[in-house]
């Protein structure tokens, strides 16, 4: 299942690419009609300058022919297109968005982090539209104008149009769609897998105490890692120090004489030892997954919790994360004492005449 821009939106603040200081300069000769098209890409984090072209003939006649050959069918790109037309700013163009199905995901994650930046810096109000493609059709001179068209009149989205739709309100989409072998969470494109969801239920039922799960990265969908019993100390060697997971445990304890049994998950991150990438995906994929289990699993879960480090999770730190104290005891303020021997002359604290005696 391709990983859709959904995730890619939840993830754009830890991932983005700068602005080298030659495309800087590329773009303020731009703006004053030097070029046709400009083509960006991102290396080493990095947007830098791909290509360039002249305009030769009209926007329309030089379009196929100047845009198509620059897109690759593997690699994302930005594509920034000079129309004949001019606004307030100057000349106008179209801001294309390349990024195809058969890209590698981390490319997908970075350039649709660092796509607003590249627009900021070349200049918002120059970009008269922005069409987003992951097929050639998407983005040739029919699809421009299918995409016209359609801002002009409530005609039916392409299925990149209505996917820039969705990029552009930003949402994350989190319908569960359920089946017999697997229950897809289409707001981040990953499957559960069966195994996976097998041991939940059972998990949810009391025939298990712990549940460990994680990503599988090249089938893109969430794992079961394993079920092993567990105790309160066990937990703090099932926490990996180099990758993360989440976890599903049936905390059994006592409070206030009452024998409890609270399902708490747990989503272990061990810091910068992960990559971007699983830093990313674990955390955009764990929303959606405590609300299916919520809401069609019907579990019950009593606290979430978030760690970095197993040693975290002691019996005490446990209890206070179920239980925690609803009003912390603060000491009564004192007032100090006066000074030992004569209290001193006596003062008026109200005026005579109010009715009241002077006060000592």
């Amino acid at each position: 299942v391709p990983l859709t821009h959904s995730i890619i939106l939840c993830c754009s603040r830890c991932l983005c690419a700068t602005l080298s200081t030659s495309v800087k300069d590329v773009f303020a000769n731009a703006r004053n009609g030097d070029y046709r098209v400009l083509k960006i890409v991102i290396e080493d984090e990095e947007l830098v300058l791909g290509d360039t072209k002249q305009a030769s003939r009209s926007w329309e006649e030089d379009y196929n022919s100047l845009i198509l050959p620059l897109l690759e069918n593997n690699l994302p790109c930005y594509v920034l297109y000079r129309l004949d037309s001019t606004n307030s700013m100057g000349h106008e163009w179209v801001f294309i968005a390349w990024s195809p199905d058969h890209s590698p995901v981390r490319h997908k994650m970075l350039y649709a982090a660092t796509r607003a930046t590249l627009k900021k810096e070349f200049g918002g109000g120059h970009i008269k539209d922005e069409i987003f493609g992951t097929v050639k059709d998407d983005v040739s001179l029919s699809g421009y104008k299918r995409y016209i068209t359609s801002q002009s009149a409530p005609l039916p989205l392409t299925a990149a149009e209505e996917e820039l739709r969705q990029i552009k309100l930003s949402e994350v989409q989190t319908d569960i769609g359920v089946d017999t072998k697997q229950q897809t969470l289409q707001g981040v494109a990953f499957p559960l897998h069966g195994d996976a969801m097998e041991a939940l239920q059972k998990f949810k039922d009391r025939k298990l105490s712990y549940v460990q799960l994680k990503i599988d990265f090249e089938k893109e969908r969430i794992m079961l890692s394993n079920t092993d019993p567990a105790e309160i100390r066990d937990l703090p060697k099932r926490i990996p120090k180099d990758a993360a997971r989440y976890h599903f445990f049936l905390y059994k304890h006592s409070h206030e004489g009452d024998h409890l049994e609270s399902i708490v998950f747990i989503y272990s991150m061990p810091g910068y030892s992960c990559s971007i990438k699983e830093r990313m995906l674990y955390s955009s994929c764990k929303n959606p997954l405590l609300d299916m289990l919520e809401s069609k699993l019907q579990m019950d879960i009593e606290k979430k919790i978030e760690i970095d480090n197993g040693d975290e999770l002691t019996a005490d730190y446990l209890y206070n994360e179920v239980h925690p104290k609803q009003h912390a005891h603060r000491q009564a303020f004192a007032k100090p004492k006066g000074p030992a021997g004569r209290r001193g002359d006596r003062r008026i604290t109200r005026q005579p005449g109010d009715g009241d005696e002077a006060d000592d």
